[in-house]
């Protein structure tokens, strides 16, 4: 065999060596592309997608469908193929995983954070409903988190919503911190709490805090809680995470607490996030959600108005209807069950 067929077949050798690192060596992109949609005015897996009970609720005969994304999971990777591949399909993006996953979590603790937004912004929308259908909520200071070697370790829990330090009734998160410092550190402090809707009420000896030796504390973070009388449960899939389906949650339950139809038989879909004041907030892949809405039947899509900036194309037949509030998209979808009115809700 001569020099220059030695050389061709090495070179063609080392070619295909360099071309399989190249094809199965990760690259630091992933993609979103079109995920699934869940109807919360249906059932999930044989169980309704939205449950409420200790008030009267009512039908619907058409759809309300949360739209979501696919996104390369955590603990899985591209290789360079894969990712200019889906470059190049249509209702895709690739994008910089440091922009989708901070740089140094794990898939658990990705994960975790994800169950904490979806669990937080189901709350958000029961409460933010219930407000809408003028179903009373109380709000009372929370426990949102327990310090692992406080005072309060192992007596009190997130989720506990405190009604009253010593029996003075507290309404908020200043007022609880008020009647903690009005102690002496070493000084046993009484709090009146509701958990898993019962009340009770547990002691905990103040110690001092790391930063100040003079200041009690108890090792607790506040937030807001909520009271109110209707048990509203999800069953929507646990993988499902993040808080961009607050909106649809919201309305959902809205519908389902008056009477009256939204959907006036209408598949209708949207995004946004949700907050228990009511305002909706702007999220992330709406293009991808758009494709998924329009692949299953919507002919209506809401998305907070901050997000019609980044709208480059709508799916043929799919009527956006832009919304900063949940009342306002409750007016809207009313609005769009009147032909008199229908063509004044605004769109992007």
């Amino acid at each position: 065999m001569s020099r220059q067929t030695w050389t061709a077949a090495l070179s063609a050798l080392l070619f295909v060596i360099l071309a399989t690192i190249i094809a199965l060596v990760p690259v630091p992109y992933v993609t979103w592309s079109p995920g699934n949609t869940y109807n919360l005015l249906g059932d999930v897996n044989g169980k309704e997608a939205i449950s409420i009970s200790g008030v009267e609720t009512y039908p619907s005969d058409g759809e309300l469908l949360m739209a979501t994304i696919e996104v390369t999971a955590p603990d899985s990777s591209l290789t360079l193929p894969e990712a200019l591949i889906s470059y190049w399909m249509p209702n895709r993006q690739v994008l910089p995983r440091a922009a989708i996953y901070r740089q140094g979590t794990t898939p658990s603790e990705v994960d975790n954070e994800e169950t904490i937004l979806m669990t937080n912004s189901q709350t958000s929308a029961v409460v933010a409903a219930l407000r809408a259908a003028e179903i009373p909520v109380t709000e009372l200071p929370m426990v949102q988190s327990v310090q692992t070697s406080g005072a309060a370790a192992g007596i009190l829990q997130p989720g506990d919503l405190i009604s009253a330090v010593d029996n003075v009734p507290v309404t908020d998160r200043a007022s609880v911190l008020q009647e903690i410092q009005n102690r002496h550190v070493g000084q046993k402090v009484t709090f009146t709490i509701t958990r898993d809707q019962e009340t009770q009420q547990v002691t905990v000896t103040t110690r001092a805090s790391l930063k100040a030796p003079d200041y009690p504390s108890v090792g607790i973070e506040i937030s807001t809680g909520y009271v109110y009388t209707p048990k509203v449960a999800y069953a929507v899939d646990p993988d499902v995470g993040g808080a961009s389906g607050g909106l649809m949650f919201a309305l959902s339950i809205y519908d389902k607490l008056t009477p009256g139809d939204l959907t006036q038989g209408r598949v209708i879909a949207g995004t946004g996030t949700m907050g228990a004041d009511g305002k909706v907030g702007v999220i992330g892949g709406i293009a991808e959600k758009l494709a998924a809405a329009s692949r299953d039947g919507a002919t209506v899509f809401l998305l907070p108005k901050d997000n019609c900036q980044n709208v480059t194309s709508v799916p043929k037949g799919l009527r956006l209807v832009a919304v900063d509030n949940l009342d306002g998209a409750i007016g809207d979808l009313n609005a769009l069950n009147d032909p008199n009115t229908a063509a004044g809700v605004p769109g992007c």
